[in-house]
């Protein structure tokens, strides 16, 4: 046996017989002064205690060493025997997750012999390199999965100090270089997460359901087939809910509640919510089309919250121009039936309610500022210029935020100056405006519903009172709790909008040429001439526009392009790579452009006018952003592209914004979700 040492307590324990010897003989010493035969029956007793404590050392310490190590050793066996057979599936490994033990039970969950030495990736693949990593520095956890089973796997650091390794290294057999252990154990977690998974695929779920153009359709049938049709259309919705399960409840002539389990919805998301497309075919002496919006709400905390998300959602389905399904699961947002086109409506009833309030707001305020997207465009001045003129009419002080003026603005802008009866401030920078705004200030956003698209976006945040109006249909990014929200999809522009509250804003109000020219203009840039997203009430608006002085000769020459701007859109056309026969895509180079994106959103439509594409992407790097311009004729929905690069638009026309990334990687992107939209079949060519 080799000589076996001891140390700290337990030496001090084993020798403290010893210091009592010599306390004894301190006090026999003292003995002697006051008695000495005292003194000397003292002595005789410490000799005899000597001799005790000296043979007990002698002659009984192997005996004590072979009892202590007998115990270490028993009680050693005892906890490998406890680890061996411990319930909880439980293994070693080195720092490179190497597996140098295992217990019977973690032998048992793997499949693996007790001698498995290879590393814990080739049993979980889940467990890679940086999370044994991670284990080395901190607890760690991590789900995996084995043979249909779930687990929670634990991972955690542990060091030997010297006196603890020779115990450590008969327990577990490690080799004698290895200071650092990581310890894993698994929790058997596949109950536990059927029951989560049931718990929530049996949460309720609120939805609401409206059909978009109610009064249209029945407005333009005969009295008796009303009737008919309105049993048709319930008769399909409530069907077509009921096949899930669902509780329908009609709250209106147009709106219904459904109450589904989100098992259910699921189904309904796998179908794509055919009601959509099978409404539309409904048909009983109408000519229009029906067309239904549908909202969800769900991973509420609450019931109550779930009808909230449902009211949501239903709200951004009508404001992105009906015909949709949206599912708003707590911050997440995701959207159906994107294809369809805007409804447009026939009735001015809503412009005319918003110019009414508009004008209540605007009479109630003394500061208004009214601000576009950044990099204004033509629609954007147009719609700001007449808001402009709207508070004009009531007296107000109007200004507009411009941090860019482009060359496709500066002949607008330069109409509106000082010579011509215009303030000086009419037009100013973020600066200013941030300057003059206070939390009673009016803030009036248009052409975009995107406060991270706006010129000025801490603008947004001094004042308790915004206004939006725009035309793009709504994303997940909205404005927070505006007093007055106009967002209609189905029109052309934001100018259409404005032309069409300003003829309902008060009987006085008369637009200058100039500004009508304006407020024209922004038609004309973003329908392409009137040969993009028109209807019935864009024509109006442009003769309204007409009435009051604008000039097409006139607007033509001032939205002429300089030779620059014209050879950067003939290059870009020139150059346009054309991906799987149908799709266009290129770049527009920004130097020595003072508008590229302009330029580039022109090159777009050009490149519609080749034959045999179906749809144009134009990129654009200005300003550390990547700007994508993509236009279609009828056939491919860009929206539904561009919302997968963060950004947004209509079927026909839209664009996005990316940051930190180069043009390469962008034009990589947009391939990669054509291919995949091609083979989702969400494009069908």
């Amino acid at each position: 046996m080799e000589e076996f040492k001891y140390s700290g307590k337990m030496k001090r324990y084993f020798q403290a017989p010893i210091y009592m010897i010599a306390l004894f003989v301190v006090g026999d010493a003292l003995m002697y002064f006051r008695n000495v035969t005292y003194g000397i029956v003292i002595s005789v007793a410490i000799a005899i205690y000597s001799l005790f404590v000296l043979w007990l050392y002698r002659y009984c310490s192997k005996k004590m060493h072979q009892e202590i190590v007998d115990f270490a050793t028993h009680y050693g066996m005892v906890q490998k025997k406890l680890l061996d057979e411990l319930f909880v599936p439980y293994a070693l490994m080195d720092e490179t997750g190497k597996i140098i033990w295992m217990n019977y039970e973690f032998s048992r969950v793997t499949g693996k012999d007790r001698h498995y030495n290879k590393s814990i990736t080739s049993i979980f693949k889940e467990i890679t390199r940086e999370g044994i990593d991670k284990a080395k520095d901190d607890n760690f956890s991590i789900n995996v999965s084995y043979d249909d089973r779930l687990y929670v796997a634990n991972m955690r650091r542990m060091s030997f100090p010297a006196e603890y390794k020779n115990q450590a290294r008969r327990m577990v057999m490690i080799d004698d270089e290895l200071d650092t252990l990581i310890a894993i154990f698994l929790i058997d977690s596949t109950e536990l997460e059927y029951y989560k998974t049931e718990m929530e695929n049996q949460q309720l779920v609120a939805g609401l359901v409206y059909i978009d153009n109610y009064e249209e359709v029945f407005d333009s049938i005969e009295e008796v087939k009303k009737s008919l049709l309105t049993a048709i259309i319930d008769r399909k919705i409530n069907k077509y809910f009921q096949n899930e399960n669902a509780i329908v409840r009609k709250l209106d002539r147009d709106k219904f509640f459904v109450a589904i389990q989100q098992q259910h919805l699921r189904n309904l998301e796998k179908d794509k919510f055919s009601i959509l497309e099978e409404i539309k075919s409904t048909k009983a002496g109408n000519e229009l089309e029906i067309t239904l919006s549908i909202g969800f709400g769900a991973k509420g905390e609450t019931y109550v919250q779930n009808a909230e998300f449902a009211r949501a959602a239903i709200d951004l389905a009508l404001g992105r121009g009906g015909s949709q399904a949206v599912i708003k699961e707590g911050e997440e947002v995701s959207y159906y039936g994107i294809r369809g086109k805007e409804i447009e409506k026939n009735t001015r009833v809503k412009a005319r309610m918003k110019a009414q309030a508009l004008r209540e707001i605007m009479e109630n305020r003394e500061e208004i500022i009214i601000m576009g997207h950044s990099i204004a465009d033509v629609d954007s001045l147009g719609a700001a210029i007449g808001l402009f003129c709207a508070a004009r009419e009531l007296g107000k002080k109007a200004r507009i935020v411009i941090n860019t003026v482009t060359t496709s603005l500066r002949p607008l802008v330069e109409q509106f100056s000082v010579e011509n009866g215009y303030p000086a401030d009419m037009f100013i920078d973020s600066e200013k405006a941030l300057e003059l705004a206070s939390s009673r200030t009016l803030i009036i956003l248009v052409d975009t519903n995107r406060p991270s698209y706006a010129d000025c976006s801490k603008l947004l945040e001094r004042s308790d009172s915004v206004v939006v109006f725009d035309h793009h249909r709504h994303g997940t990014e909205q404005v927070q709790n505006p007093i007055l929200s106009y967002i209609e999809p189905y029109a052309s522009s934001t100018c259409e909008m404005i032309a069409e509250v300003l003829q309902y804003f008060s009987d006085k109000v008369c637009l200058r040429s100039g500004e009508a020219d304006c407020v024209y203009a922004g038609i004309l840039i973003d329908t392409n001439n009137f040969m993009t997203k028109t209807g019935v009430r864009t024509f109006e608006a442009a003769a309204y526009l007409r009435r009051c002085g604008a000039e097409v000769t006139r607007v033509r020459k001032l939205l002429r392009e300089d030779m620059a701007a014209y050879k950067a859109r003939a290059e870009v056309v020139r150059h346009a790579e054309v991906y799987r026969k149908f799709f266009a895509i290129s770049v527009c180079e920004s130097e020595q452009l003072e508008s590229p994106t302009v330029v580039g959103a022109k090159a777009a439509n050009e490149l519609l006018n080749i034959v045999g594409i179906k749809a144009s992407f134009v990129l654009t790097e200005y300003q550390n952003k990547i700007y994508v311009s993509s236009r279609s004729i009828d056939e491919i929905d860009v929206q539904l592209i561009m919302e997968r690069l963060g950004g947004g638009g209509h079927l026909n026309v839209a664009g996005a914004q990316i940051e930190n990334s180069t043009v390469e990687e962008v034009k990589q992107n947009i391939k990669e979700i054509l291919d995949a939209l091609m083979d989702e079949g969400e494009i069908d060519l």
